[in-house]
């Protein structure tokens, strides 16, 4: 059987089997050993950031074929095979041809520019915030502010968030994730976060919603969030930050008004 009879079917079944893969092998609100893909995405501003992902997958698919289409073509019909030696065609200039080649990729990329630039717009958006998170990285652990709580210029619902060792981890708790102190959210609420350092560059990053702002010493850089279900999502630093870099985790747990409410109130009553 020559090339030509089996390429084309054999190209066919491997995009088709590429294409059959899963995306998203490991879900979960945490990063978990093999996980191959993006965790379960917890705000409107995830969900966009993995179709956009999935969309630019496509077209790489294509062109991943493509290219190895015309690699294997090429190697196939310029080997020597004895006497019998293929040889190019006499061109000169292909005009048209290098005209393709210019106008389809920046035809793609102005196609693909139009959801990104859709997307960069609402994750700059600060969308009429009800409430503010101030995320404030130390050497090596972060601090939380709710200023809208504040009373007299006083910060009346503050805390510090420290690793949890491994002696102290109760049954379910992950290892170098869990801490002493979440940060605790409403759902279906939009916050303002508002990160900055008081050393050294930190990240404060939270793959599930789609986070991930710099602490920057001496600078606010704020972004937002809408969680759109209840739930515990973890994140790290992003920043390599020093030598316990890789010990101040970030547990954000998202719940309904009520029990945010509850939380509140009681955070106030013991400060």
């Amino acid at each position: 059987m020559s090339f030509h009879s089996y390429r084309i079917p054999l190209l066919s079944s491997l995009f088709l089997w590429v294409a059959s893969l899963p995306l998203n092998i490991g879900r979960a609100d945490a990063s978990e050993p093999w996980q191959f893909g993006f965790q379960d995405p917890a705000t409107p501003v995830m969900e966009g950031i993995i179709n956009l992902h999935h969309d630019l997958m496509f077209f790489l698919t294509i062109i991943l074929f493509f290219v190895m289409w015309v690699m294997g073509r090429t190697l196939w019909f310029f080997e020597n095979q004895g006497a019998d030696v293929y040889l190019p065609e006499e061109e000169i200039h292909a005009t048209f041809l290098e005209i393709a080649w210019t106008v389809t990729p920046s035809l793609v990329l102005i196609f693909i520019a139009v959801p990104s630039f859709a997307l960069l717009y609402a994750m700059d958006e600060i969308f009429d915030p009800a409430m503010t998170l101030k995320c404030i990285g130390h050497q090596w652990y972060w601090s939380y502010e709710y200023s809208d709580y504040n009373s007299d210029s006083r910060e009346t619902l503050a805390f510090d968030s420290y690793m949890l060792p491994e002696d102290e981890l109760e049954s379910g708790q992950l290892r170098l994730l869990e801490v002493d102190n979440r940060v605790v959210v409403p759902v279906k609420t939009h916050i303002r976060v508002i990160t900055t350092a008081v050393d050294v560059l930190h990240c404060w990053a939270l793959p599930a919603a789609g986070i991930k702002m710099d602490a920057v010493p001496g600078r606010l850089n704020q972004t937002s969030m809408f969680f759109k279900r209840e739930g515990v999502y973890y994140g790290q630093c992003s920043e390599i930050c020093g030598v316990n870099h890789g010990f101040m985790p970030i547990v954000v747990e998202a719940v309904n008004l009520q029990d945010y409410v509850q939380w509140v109130t009681d955070k106030l009553e013991d400060a």
